[in-house]
């Protein structure tokens, strides 16, 4: 079972499921080519324009920016000053709330981020939620031209990339203004308190 799935139980049988085996920072860096390929895929209950398909049982609220590629599906809602850009796939009841950023990222069903949030780089199970100002950050600014690496399971994965937020499990909480560091992941009914932060990254003089 792929990482992925084993925090993420629905992936294979989700709209997803062709991405299964890659691991989650490759899936976040590859969000608007992954997206412009489910939008050949969506249906007439969608309406699309340039780039951005809406679910008719979707709420846009007005002052929200919406930059494709994304997809907004069933029931979600998405406040007003709320930003999703680049390759973002909202699976359904999803809330992106007032004020809030959503970047290169998948969300599976139920996930909100309540207001004023940031998430970048990331795969957000079923049911996630984030209070008020919790952020999920995507880049290490303290290690200027570094990659993102982080501790597992006892083992140090190098993504090899610039940006990469988090792999968060179904159920996970995160509580007003905490901050998940970039690179890491969160199990399945992670609770992560509120001004809490979560900072697996490896420095690049200890990778």
């Amino acid at each position: 079972m792929s990482l992925v799935a084993r925090h993420i139980p629905a992936f294979p049988t989700s709209a997803l499921a062709a991405f299964a085996a890659a691991p989650p920072w490759a899936l976040a860096a590859s969000a608007a080519d992954i997206v412009r390929r489910l939008l050949a895929r969506l249906g007439d209950d969608f309406a699309v324009a340039e780039s951005v398909a809406v679910h008719r049982t979707a709420r846009i609220e007005p002052g929200a920016v919406l930059k494709g590629p994304v997809v907004v599906g069933p029931g979600c809602f998405i406040g007003h000053g709320a930003t999703v850009r680049g390759g973002a796939w909202l699976e359904e009841a999803c809330t992106i709330g007032p004020g809030s950023e959503l970047k290169a990222a998948f969300l599976f069903a139920g996930t909100a981020l309540a207001h004023f949030n940031f998430v970048g780089e990331s795969v957000l199970g079923r049911g996630v939620n984030l209070e008020a100002g919790a952020v999920i950050a995507n880049h290490r600014n303290e290690w200027p031209g570094a990659t993102v690496a982080f501790r597992h399971d006892g083992a140090v994965i190098d993504t090899g990339l610039a940006k990469f937020g988090a792999l968060v499990g179904d159920g996970a909480r995160l509580g007003a203004n905490a901050v998940v560091a970039p690179g890491a992941i969160l199990d399945p009914g992670t609770v992560v308190p509120r001004l809490g932060l979560v900072d697996r990254g490896v420095p690049p003089d200890l990778r």
